[in-house]
């Protein structure tokens, strides 16, 4: 391997575009502190990214963590969130790195204002990594709209998942994704 050093490299005058590599390069690596020229694009970052929610209400027991059901894609750029069987993204292989997580859902006393309280949870492989809590101290109510965001490091196999516990006086919430507006996942990378 040889290094080239210099000072400008600029393509043929009267053309504009400049080609690094050729056909047998499959990367371009760059040096940390390196930026791009203003205008330009890099295609890759944010990525992999997903967004994902639920396609209908999601019965749960009372006081029990349950994994929010978000099971139809929006999208997903590396085909790293499982919404058929998990409901959970996964890091892929050589995608380690800074992400970003946001996730909503309605948590629903269903048939009276019985809503005590409610907490909506990240797990990070299987155990809690950041919670979110309302709790309403005897003022029940119908609904909440539940929110929760995180930056979280990974590395490739480390698998983010969505928990909701909701208590309910009458003992029959849900969580309610019967609309495309009441419930979401997202994730995406957002450096390394």
């Amino acid at each position: 391997m040889s290094t080239l050093e210099v000072n400008t490299i600029d393509s043929v005058s009267g053309t504009s575009t400049l080609t690094v590599g050729s056909s047998n390069s499959s990367a371009i690596s760059l040096a940390k502190n390196v930026s791009l020229a203003s205008g330009v694009e890099q295609s890759n970052f944010l990525n992999p990214a997903f967004c994902a929610r639920m396609s209908g209400a999601q019965s749960i027991t009372s006081g029990t963590y349950t994994k929010v059901d978000y099971d139809t894609e929006f999208f997903d750029t590396d085909s790293a969130y499982d919404h058929s069987t998990n409901q959970r993204f996964t890091v892929p292989s050589g995608k380690d790195g800074k992400y970003f997580f946001y996730a909503q859902a309605l948590a629903d006393a269903a048939s009276a204002a019985n809503l005590e309280n409610c907490q909506m949870t990240f797990y990070k492989n299987g155990s809690v990594f950041k919670k979110n809590a309302w709790n309403f101290n005897s003022n029940d109510i119908f609904y909440a709209g539940m929110q929760i965001s995180s930056v979280m490091d990974l590395s490739a196999g480390d698998y983010i998942e969505v928990y909701l516990r909701i208590s309910d006086a009458s003992g029959n919430p849900v969580i309610d994704g019967s609309d495309s507006t009441l419930s979401e996942f997202l994730g995406y990378r957002i450096g390394t």
